[in-house]
């Protein structure tokens, strides 16, 4: 394990916080005076590697114009490797340019977050074995928990990038068709059962071809980053509709991300192995090295930790899942992003989604003294993650949301 870097910003020297020299994690962000701009996360405060380019301390030659950082993706793992190599040298303690970087530092108190990508494609998919078999247990029965495929393939669905947004965008209650068990016929109006699902996204930075699949090793290449996810579900309408293809209206309305993006470099020394595996994967899912990664993550509801769980619960890697994808020739490109599926482990308080924390609502959580099962108008659900090191940790950020009312019909 690596120890921490320090830096002559000194927040970022703080056991506590997300964004210590060894992360840097990338995401867009504006003030009262400045536009939306590419900026890194270090300590309390985001470097403005906009300006930093237009002064030549980035090496990036334009890569960092835009607000989005899409076209450094597009460059590929040296330019990746390059660019965060300078920005440690830049801010490391002693780093001989200091007195050119450090007006160019932003207290992270006074910025607004924006998307820090544009999203070209939202895939979703199911890689937890413990979620599936809850769900599963909870639809069809603990003898039939898990699809026959499951085992053997990283199960996904395509979701919508248009209604990707970024922590701490408010979301609208959605509307749709839903039926009770025990009514003659369905109903249009909000949904119900309002839930969420904790989840990590992996974020393509170099695109693949139409017709040419890669392999697992080529998709951990692919990978620019991870942020954490919040792939909101309505549960009424998606009882109602799921069958025979699949989720649709029941998660198109909103997925939250985190504000900031962290590397695969800075989650690199907290790689961890995949469970042990039931049956054997075919070749082409053959994963050489560990694909997952330590990374603490919990649930807060109205500021109360309701779960924790880990990313080491994944059954597939987002490397194995990407690979999956791939490998019918479907073309991925850059700024595509992939959802994990929900991340729960073996108990309640373990699990991502309040539709597994109350078993559908039959076993509520005490969230403010008070019984709950899914979410109501006004609550705020917020989503957490870190690595931990020897005196430092790589943190995401928080991954927040609060509902609105649905809107008039």
């Amino acid at each position: 394990m690596s120890d921490l870097r320090r830096s002559w910003v000194a927040g970022a020297n703080d056991p506590g916080t997300d964004f210590p020299l060894n992360n840097l994690p990338y995401g867009v962000f504006s003030t009262g005076a400045l536009s939306p701009r590419c900026g890194v996360a270090i300590g309390d405060h985001i470097l403005d590697v906009a300006s930093a380019e237009e002064r030549g301390l980035t090496g990036t030659d334009g890569l960092l114009r835009d607000a989005r950082w899409n076209p450094l993706m597009a460059a590929g793992p040296q330019a990746w490797q390059d660019f965060r190599a300078r920005l440690i040298q830049l801010l490391a303690e002693g780093a001989e340019k200091r007195a050119a970087v450090e007006p160019l530092l932003v207290p992270m108190s006074d910025a607004r977050p924006h998307m820090p990508f544009a999203v070209t494609e939202y895939t979703d998919f199911y890689a937890c074995r413990q979620h599936a078999t809850n769900v599963g247990t909870m639809f069809r029965g603990p003898e039939n928990a898990l699809p026959p495929n499951w085992l053997h393939i990283p199960i996904g669905y395509n979701g919508r990038a248009s209604t990707v947004v970024v922590s701490g965008t408010e979301i609208r209650r959605p509307l749709g068709q839903t039926k009770a068990r025990d009514a003659a016929a369905p109903e249009f109006g909000p949904s119900k059962r309002l839930d969420i699902e904790l989840e990590i996204g992996a974020i393509v930075g170099t695109p693949s071809q139409m017709g040419q699949p890669v392999t697992v090793a080529q998709a951990r290449q692919m990978i620019f980053g991870y942020v954490l996810l919040n792939d909101w579900s309505a549960r009424d309408i998606q009882a109602w509709e799921y069958q025979p293809l699949g989720p649709f209206q029941a998660k198109a309305f909103a997925t939250s991300i985190s504000p900031w993006i962290v590397t695969t470099e800075a989650l690199a020394p907290f790689a961890a192995p995949a469970p042990t595996r039931e049956v054997p994967l075919l070749p082409y899912l053959h994963e050489d090295s560990p694909g997952l990664y330590d990374v603490a993550l919990s649930v807060e509801m109205n500021g109360q930790t309701i779960s924790t769980t880990n990313m080491r619960e994944l059954y597939y890697s987002s490397a194995q899942q990407l690979a999956h994808h791939a490998s019918s020739g479907c073309a991925m490109r850059t700024g595509d992003l992939l959802g994990s599926g929900t991340i729960s482990g073996p108990t309640p308080e373990n699990c991502g989604s309040l539709l597994e924390m109350t078993w559908g609502g039959a076993n509520p959580i005490t969230v403010g003294g008070e019984p709950r099962t899914f979410i109501e108008d006004g609550d705020t659900l917020t989503l957490k993650g870190h690595a931990q090191g020897a005196g430092f940790r790589i943190g995401f950020g928080a991954c927040t949301g609060t509902i609105r009312p649905a809107p008039d019909i």
